[in-house]
């Protein structure tokens, strides 16, 4: 948890980020989701890669820097989504 909000590569294919979320699974398999930065006003896609692809590569943001009063919101693509 140390690294979220780091900015981040993977060693495989060079993409880079910042560390937006990590999952932990029940047979140690742990992946990172990294947000690329907006390229012409777009957002990319966050993308999921094993914790091993990973290296860091600078501070990027702290997490205390985006939060926000209240917790929470929709995210259709997130692993808790609720289609109402």
């Amino acid at each position: 948890m140390d690294n979220l909000g780091k900015k981040a590569k993977d060693k495989v294919t060079g993409f880079e980020g910042i560390i937006i979320g990590m999952t932990v699974y029940l047979f140690g398999c742990n992946v990172y989701g990294l947000a690329p930065k907006a390229k012409d006003g777009k957002v990319g896609e966050t993308l999921w890669f094993d914790e091993g692809r990973i290296e860091i590569t600078g501070n990027g943001v702290s997490p205390s820097s985006v939060k926000a009063a209240k917790n929470g919101g929709e995210n259709l693509r997130g692993p808790n989504n609720r289609v109402r």
